[in-house]
C-alpha cells in the first residue's frame, strides 16, 4: 500500500488502478478508518479510480498532531498529490465533507463534491451524540452502533459484527480522536458562494449528530448545491449503499458529461 509522508507524519493510502480513468477520492468522518468506505470505493472501482487513505490517527497512519481542519486538508493534498490526481471527485462524510469543502476553496484540482452529513458550521453538531458515537471504551462501540444505524439494520445486515471489529482496529483513539472531534466542532464554511463546483449534498433523515435541516441549509447556501435526504442514521449511506453509490455515480457521471 503506498503512503506518503507530510508534516513528519506517514499516511498510508490505497488507489484502486492507475487508469485514466476519472479519480473519486473518499474522505473519512471523525475517527472512522478506512473502513467505513468499504460499500462505495470497491463498487465504484472500474468506471472510475477510487482512492481512500487513513487519516491521521487511524489504522496505521501516524497519530501525530495537528489536527486542526488546515492540517486535514494538507493531507488530502499531499495524498492526492503523490498519487498524482491532477482532477478529483472528492466524497466526504461529517468532517471529511468539512475537509472537501476547504480543499476545494483553497485547491485547484476538485471537479466536484458529494457529502454526507455535514452542516456550514460546527455548531450545528450535537457534540454529545458525536462522543457517544466515538466512545473512549471499546466495549461500547457496539453500543455506539445504535447512533450510526437503524434498529432493523443493525438486526438484519449482517455486518455488526464485522464493523465493531473493523472499529477496534482501525478507528482513532485518544488524543487523535478528541483532535478529531475539537476540528469538526470548530469548523465554520468560507462564504459559500464563492463555491460554483457542482455539490451533492446528502443527509440522514434520522441523524442524530447533525440535523438534517442544517444539510439542508448548506445544500441551498451553494451556487451549485443539491440536497438529497437518505432514509438512516449518521452512517446512511452505509445503511443505504446502494442506492448512495448508485446516486454518487449518477451524479459524477453527469459532471464528467458536461465538460466533455
Amino acid at each position: 500500500m503506498p503512503t506518503v509522508t507530510t508534516d513528519g507524519t506517514t499516511l498510508r493510502y490505497e488507489l484502486s488502478d492507475e487508469s485514466d480513468a476519472p479519480t473519486v477520492a473518499f474522505v473519512p468522518d471523525v475517527g472512522f478508518g478506512p473502513w467505513m468506505w468499504s460499500w462505495q470505493a470497491p463498487a465504484l472501482s472500474g468506471p472510475y479510480r477510487t482512492l481512500v487513505y487513513a487519516a491521521r490517527g487511524t489504522d496505521s497512519s501516524d497519530p501525530a498532531e495537528p489536527y486542526t481542519l488546515d492540517r486535514l486538508v494538507a493531507d488530502l493534498a499531499a495524498v492526492l498529490g503523490d498519487a498524482d490526481v491532477r482532477r478529483v471527485h472528492l466524497v466526504g462524510a461529517g468532517l471529511g465533507g468539512m475537509v472537501a469543502l476547504r480543499y476545494a476553496r483553497e485547491y485547484g484540482r476538485a471537479r466536484s463534491l458529494s457529502l454526507f452529513g455535514v452542516p456550514k458550521s460546527g455548531d450545528r453538531i450535537d457534540g454529545e451524540a458525536l462522543s457517544a458515537l466515538h466512545p473512549s471504551d471499546p466495549s461500547r462501540l457496539r453500543w455506539s452502533l445504535s447512533l450510526a444505524f437503524t434498529d432493523r439494520f443493525l438486526a438484519e445486515s449482517g455486518a455488526v459484527d464485522r464493523i465493531v471489529e473493523w472499529r477496534k482496529a482501525e478507528d482513532a483513539t485518544g488524543e487523535a480522536l478528541e483532535g478529531h472531534r475539537s476540528a469538526a466542532l470548530g469548523f465554520e464554511t468560507e462564504p459559500l458562494y464563492e463555491l460554483s463546483l457542482p455539490t451533492l449534498v446528502c443527509h440522514g433523515t434520522d441523524d442524530p449528530v447533525v440535523p438534517t435541516a442544517a444539510g439542508e441549509k448548506l445544500a441551498e447556501a451553494l451556487p451549485r448545491g443539491r440536497f438529497e435526504a437518505i432514509s438512516g442514521k449518521r452512517c446512511c449511506y452505509i445503511e443505504q449503499a446502494r442506492a448512495v453509490t448508485d446516486a454518487v455515480d449518477g451524479f459524477v457521471d453527469s459532471v464528467d458529461s458536461a465538460d466533455r
